[in-house]
């Protein structure tokens, strides 16, 4: 539903293809919130992965057309539906999903979708929350059932889900090693929570992790990029690891033998997979870090919403991602 004669601006995609599809309209009519649903004014939008494969029409789930990307926003509570009981006009929120779109100046998210948003976080960090943190979450905790005191490698860790793994990690009581391609990357990691931080441009760093793990290997490897890792991946694990696949752009071959003698295992991780208890407990935990002051999410690069295009070109082109990307409106 529209609201009457108020309009707004926003990316809309008419057809599925290159980023160039993201088009800006100016005219678009503002949406309007159901009985348990929640207007709000954007103030910052996050950049996913994810809509890059969802625009380009390759993604396992497509919308209708036309429809606007961008599901991790933050700002301020607009109006509320009847049953909206949790928040009111003028609340600071963040979503984890949005139904009309979040490359937008106003989106309409489900009441459940919605979480308050601290004011020691500031929007843009607020749009950084919901895919990283809560994907971060649920390879550590969901998936990989992942115990303090284990050793923990992030591969990739100085994107948006691998600062934010980081920081769940060395938060739980994990060991925390974290990989990066640039000396700039590699302090983020280590500012970030990691204990051990190693160049993955480096041509013997596969050997340099498996000397800080000891004996034991690696419990469990949080995956970025696992049609690149994924064979040396499986030779780190301890008996019993996981490796968690969280990012994946192409095919790999691997040995199934090097599964066998450790009994390790392949898991992949899905956000859109989430049950409502799953959201509801990683955003307890998470609520939780922000108000002791671990969760302190690590802006990127920010765009302008006339920029879309470029900002879904550069997070595919981005090798040595720090911090996570954002539209700021």
């Amino acid at each position: 539903m529209a609201s009457v004669g108020r309009v707004m601006r926003a990316i809309r995609v008419l057809e599925f293809g290159k980023p160039d599809v993201l088009k800006l309209f100016t005219d678009v009519p503002l949406p309007s919130p159901g009985d348990d649903q929640v207007l709000i004014r954007v103030h910052a939008c996050g950049v996913n992965p994810v809509e890059t494969y969802i625009r380009a029409g390759v993604y396992a789930r497509k919308p209708n057309l036309p429809y606007t990307p961008g599901s991790d926003v933050a700002g301020v509570v607009d109006g509320v539906g009847q049953n909206v009981t949790l928040f009111k006009k003028g609340d600071r929120v963040f979503t984890t999903g949005t139904i009309t779109g979040g490359y937008a100046e106003y989106t309409v998210a489900a009441e459940d979708t919605v979480f308050p948003l601290p004011e020691k976080l500031n929007y843009k960090q607020g749009a950084a929350i919901s895919a990283p943190y809560f994907t971060a979450y649920r390879a550590l905790f969901t998936k990989a059932r992942g115990r303090a005191g284990e050793v923990v490698l992030i591969h990739g860790a100085s994107g948006g889900v691998g600062i934010a793994a980081c920081q769940i990690a060395r938060a739980y009581g994990f060991k925390v090693f974290g990989t990066a391609g640039s000396a700039e990357g590699s302090n983020i990691v280590l500012q970030n929570g990691a204990h051990k931080v190693f160049n993955h441009r480096e041509r013997d760093y596969i050997e340099k992790i498996q000397e800080a793990a000891g004996g034991e290997g690696i419990n469990i490897v949080l995956e970025m990029l696992s049609n690149v890792n994924l064979s040396n991946d499986l030779k780190l694990l301890s008996t019993g690891g996981r490796v968690i696949i969280i990012g994946c752009r192409g095919s790999i071959e691997i040995n199934p033998r090097d599964t066998m003698a450790k009994e390790s295992s392949i898991i992949g991780v899905s956000l859109f997979s989430s049950t409502k208890e799953d959201w509801k407990e990683a955003g307890a935990a998470l609520i939780g870090g922000m108000e002791a002051g671990w969760l302190n999410p690590l802006i990127g690069p920010e765009y302008p919403l006339e920029k879309a295009p470029q900002a879904h070109e550069d997070i595919i082109q981005s090798s040595g991602a720090t911090g996570k990307m954002v539209f700021v409106l």
